[in-house]
């Protein structure tokens, strides 16, 4: 509980949640699913551990995406540079390995899925949408250990529309987890949406942990950052001509959240979508000019903006979360490892974020991650300190942002915009 647009297709992925007490009409092509979590625990307090899980995924993905575009482009934007390898201090990665594995499931807040088929006839898998990543990959059946273990397996003896690639894919996620195998073609499709000759991994070494709820992740960026080197499913069902509309949508409100592939899902939003540019040649969602306040005041301004579906929270360098956080009345550094920031419960700062138009408010419960510790009057901030590797020019923007308005990624207008969830 913390933490030019129109109606172009009727083709979406939605996710609703399984804590709406009614069955509702869904549009062609919809999936149910369930409620997803936060990093904030059942009794208020905020999940150290999960969040600091959740930076090293975000350090690492965004690393790994530094490597491809370097590799794919032949340079770094001025002032960007790869990173080591994040790791889990050591004290996290005890308690966590003493937790529970359906506890860790169960309080598990840092993905949005939906189920997708590859092959001919259909191989069902669910997988993790993300906007910050830009490749597709799946368990494959000769995939082996316990990260493997519960998962929907791909089998390409199975499918009459399998071919395999030359090269391999290797990856690496949060807590050091990796995901390596060869590299194929097969027809893919979500919620309708067909993609043939679509270039993926079916994985045949994964160390993520086995409480992961999804088989796999879809990436929904640009292809300059692709480990693959090759066009995400989304370009190519739109250059296959699949889909109504070179941009899709994300609704992640906590009463309907829904993927539509091919426009914008009307009835999900109301008013006009605003749009602003975004700097494609980065392979990021990167919206350019953004400012953030508190209150009434902009407390830091002129940076850009990664949009990105696949992190909890949001990440800004060392001095600008500073800046912004000095601007706020009895806040306090609550963990400067992390980079967390503590202010007094019963005064949540009113955030919100501009790029030049309308001001996107997030709400106190999405940027309250919880309690310091039970019966603490201090709580945590849904953004923290971190480097990325992309300077002082890109913050990391997450679901806790996302979750406050309805957006449209678009190629067509190489833009992200923003509407007022309905």
């Amino acid at each position: 509980m913390f933490c030019k647009a129109s109606l172009l297709s009727s083709v979406a992925l939605a996710m609703l949640a399984a804590a709406t007490p009614l069955l509702q009409q869904l549009p062609r092509g919809a999936i149910a699913l369930p409620k997803r979590s936060t990093l904030t625990k059942a009794d208020g307090t905020f999940d150290y551990d999960r969040a600091i899980v959740q930076g090293v995924a975000t350090q690492n993905k965004h690393r790994q995406n530094l490597i491809n575009l370097q590799r794919n482009t032949g340079s770094l934007p001025q002032g960007w540079e790869i990173k080591p390898v994040a790791s889990l201090p050591p004290s996290v990665e005890a308690r966590l390995t003493r937790r529970q594995a359906k506890s860790l499931t169960d309080e598990d807040g840092e993905v949005w899925t939906g189920s997708i088929s590859i092959g001919t006839p259909p191989q069902h898998f669910v997988i993790d949408f993300d906007t910050g990543s830009s490749d597709l990959w799946v368990p494959s059946s000769s995939c082996t250990g316990s990260a493997c273990s519960d998962k929907n397996t791909y089998k390409a003896a199975l499918s009459s529309t399998s071919t395999k690639e030359s090269g391999t894919f290797s990856i690496t996620y949060g807590d050091n987890s990796t995901a390596s195998g060869p590299i194929l073609q097969d027809t893919v499709t979500v919620a309708g949406v067909k993609a043939t000759k679509q270039t993926f991994s079916a994985v045949t070494h994964s160390s993520s942990g086995s409480s992961d709820p999804f088989d796999g992740i879809l990436g929904l960026a640009f292809p300059a950052i692709s480990n693959l080197n090759a066009d995400p499913f989304f370009n190519t069902a739109n250059s296959q001509g699949t889909v109504a509309s070179n941009e899709f949508g994300f609704s992640l409100s906590s009463s309907r959240s829904e993927l539509f592939l091919g426009g914008a899902d009307s009835s999900l939003f109301t008013g006009s979508i605003e749009f602003h540019d975004v700097n494609a040649t980065t392979g990021f969602w990167q919206v350019i000019g953004a400012s953030i306040s508190s209150g009434s005041e902009i407390a830091v301004s002129g940076f850009d903006t990664i949009i990105d579906s696949g992190t909890t929270i949001m990440y800004g360098p060392t001095e600008a979360v500073k800046e912004f956080y000095d601007s706020i009345p009895g806040t306090k550094e609550f963990d400067s490892s992390q980079g967390f920031y503590s202010f007094p419960c019963d005064s949540i700062p009113e955030v919100s974020f501009s790029w030049g138009g309308k001001s996107w408010a997030v709400t106190r419960d999405n940027f309250n991650l919880g309690q310091t510790e039970a019966g603490s009057s201090s709580c945590v901030g849904a953004l923290a300190a971190k480097d990325i590797g992309t300077g002082d020019s890109a913050w990391i923007i997450g679901d806790c942002f996302m979750k406050n308005v309805y957006t449209v990624f678009s190629f067509e207008q190489n833009a992200v915009g923003f509407a007022t969830l309905a």
